[in-house]
């Protein structure tokens, strides 16, 4: 093999090797720009949330329903928990875990007085 087919063999692997660069830094720049374009869509979703009446007068923080009383009084506005401290988030999940225990409780008493049936101790708060 003459000398000058190995200058042409290393010629021909050094421009593929910068064509298969060229190519994957397009395709690269390509899904990147996709995913800017999507986390873009994504940012004018989240600004577009509807907001409560009571938080757009500025009487509770955005994205927490107002306060009626009791512990049924908790709500917050759906995808606002990815904001939220979690202190705020487990008092909210504890405090829905118990209303949701009291109801249960209010219709098993409720239920078994309508069928005669006698009640526990425990149900009608007599620890």
């Amino acid at each position: 093999m003459p000398w000058w087919s190995w200058i042409l063999i290393w010629v021909a692997l050094v421009s593929l090797s910068l064509l298969f660069f060229v190519v994957m830094g397009v395709r690269l720049f390509r899904q990147f720009m996709a995913t800017v374009k999507e986390l873009g869509e994504a940012g004018d979703k989240l600004t577009s949330l509807p907001v409560s009446a009571a938080a757009a007068g500025g009487a509770a923080p955005v994205g927490v329903a107002p306060a009626t009383g009791g512990a049924h009084s908790i709500a917050v506005a759906p995808g606002t928990a990815p904001f939220a401290s979690p202190h705020q988030m487990r008092h909210d999940y504890h405090a829905s875990k118990e209303a949701r225990r009291e109801t249960r409780r209010q219709r098993r008493v409720r239920r078994k007085a309508e069928r005669g049936q006698p009640q526990s101790l425990r149900d009608i708060e007599f620890r």
